[in-house]
């Protein structure tokens, strides 16, 4: 039987600088790597252990990629997810260079200067750049299958982790959790679920480039690897306790915030909005509360001051910072839910108001136009924004488009009024473009149920 290796040992023998894993720098003041060596009874974290992250990331993409194709497509098939068709693009090698070279929304005069490149009107090429765009866009079941792994990942974490230390005394006494450090023995079970921990982040960083791309791209990169870096320092150091502790906490919060989005692409608002609430408030008081008023308070009271445990508490104050930043995205989310909202409320009559105005005059509308038009007028600028509901007859529809595209120049009026603006050459752009795109999308929705816009010139020309 080969006899058990000291942790210096092990560390020359990994080709590591004897002197860079020196135990002032790794351990508290007073103890040394030999405190640390096994037994046949007791194990310690050992570091060559840390190796296993770089199979166990492969792994665990390994078993993502089946887990996507075979349940979370399917089950996504089956509740009803599906991709929006996207229109087709046209090759044109002068605008795809520009834009894989120089950026995806050219300015007004690249505009002009591309249009005459490739021999097309300007409005074309802005088709072109927005139809592009879209294409980049990720699609929906992309967006679903990847929640859905990572729903199943971070609720098993975190149920799991929560069984490893429900009967762990040093899990609800934390002054406990630092009683004769670091001369703690490691259960193999907690090593195990520590090092899978790691596997999935580095899984995470080594996925990242084809993941979905998110406003806070450059923040998750900085999560991930200060995130690594601490499960990589606490292991070595046996802060194996402590880090059980902290990646409980945040696993509390992340599994709701994985079924919140699966809600949102399923498109169950009311349900997506409490389960965003309550993740709301888990998060909040798990990371702005419990994590440093508890979690990081007994690890700088308890714990004596060297290299590594400035160096851990300078990355948990990372991670600190961007909870609160985090915390800031949700609460103005919470607040832009609530007012859209209330604005919804205060509108909510209008299509309705609208509908029985069509009911009551859409039959004279279409024998005399003069007669209901300034009624129908009103009731049409409602349903350029609102859907009309299944029990509006087709006939009252086809009357409010027709309406519309026969006073197209006051609807603009109308809307630009909304914004500030009073005239369709002084409107805001975006303004301008949503009222011309609903009404195009009017103009053909006519054309396909009704012989009414025969007689009418194509809106694009007005």
């Amino acid at each position: 039987m080969q006899p058990l290796l000291s942790v210096p040992t092990i560390l020359t023998r990994m080709g590591v600088s004897e002197g860079f894993w020196h135990h002032e720098y790794w351990l508290p003041p007073g103890a040394i790597w030999e405190d640390l060596k096994e037994s046949a009874d007791v194990h310690y974290p050992q570091p060559q252990h840390l190796l296993l992250c770089i199979p166990g990331a492969l792994l665990l993409i390994f078993v993502r990629f089946i887990f996507e194709r075979t349940v979370a497509l399917p089950l996504g098939r089956a509740l009803g997810v599906s991709d929006k068709q996207r229109p087709k693009v046209q090759t044109n090698v002068t605008l795809e260079g520009f834009y894989i070279l120089l950026g995806k929304t050219p300015k007004k005069e690249e505009l002009v200067s591309l249009a005459k490149k490739s021999d097309l009107p300007v409005r074309n090429v802005e088709t072109w750049f927005r139809h592009r765009r879209a294409q980049d866009h990720p699609r929906l079941m992309k967006k679903f299958c990847e929640a859905s792994w990572r729903f199943t990942f971070y609720f098993t974490s975190f149920f799991s982790g929560l069984a490893l230390l429900y009967d762990k005394p040093w899990f609800w006494d934390h002054t406990v959790c630092w009683l004769k450090f670091p001369q703690q023995p490691l259960s193999p079970v907690l090593g195990s679920f520590y090092l899978l921990e790691l596997s999935f982040y580095c899984s995470l960083v080594a996925t990242l480039p084809f993941d979905v791309k998110r406003k806070d791209f450059k923040e998750q990169i900085i999560h991930h690897i200060a995130t690594i870096t601490l499960i990589f320092v606490s292991y070595c150091a046996n802060m194996i306790r402590f880090g059980m502790i902290v990646m409980l906490v945040h696993d509390a919060s992340d599994y709701i915030l994985e079924l919140a989005k699966i809600l949102h692409y399923l498109k169950w608002k009311r349900v997506c909005e409490t389960v965003f609430n309550v993740f709301a408030v888990v998060f909040i008081i798990s990371r702005l509360v419990i994590f440093p008023l508890i979690v990081y308070y007994y690890f700088v009271t308890k714990v004596s001051l060297f290299p590594i445990s400035c160096l851990i508490s300078a990355f948990l104050m990372i991670l600190q910072l961007l909870h609160i930043f985090w915390s800031y995205v949700i609460i103005q989310m919470i607040f832009n839910v609530i007012l859209r909202g209330e604005e919804s409320r205060r509108e909510a009559g209008l299509p309705h108001k609208a509908q029985e105005l069509l009911k009551a005059y859409a039959g004279s509308c279409m024998d005399n136009e003069d007669q209901s038009r300034s009624s129908l007028l009103a009731c049409s600028c409602v349903l350029v924004t609102w859907e009309p509901s299944t029990d509006l007859s087709p006939h009252c529809l086809i009357a409010s488009q027709y309406v519309v595209l026969e006073n197209w120049n006051l609807l603009v009026c109308l809307k630009g009024s909304k914004e500030g603006a009073t005239r369709k050459d002084k409107m805001p752009e975006v303004t301008l473009k949503r009222v011309t795109g609903a009404k195009e999308r009017i103009w053909q929705r006519t054309k396909n149920n009704t012989g009414l816009a025969a007689k009418h010139q194509d809106p694009g020309s007005l």
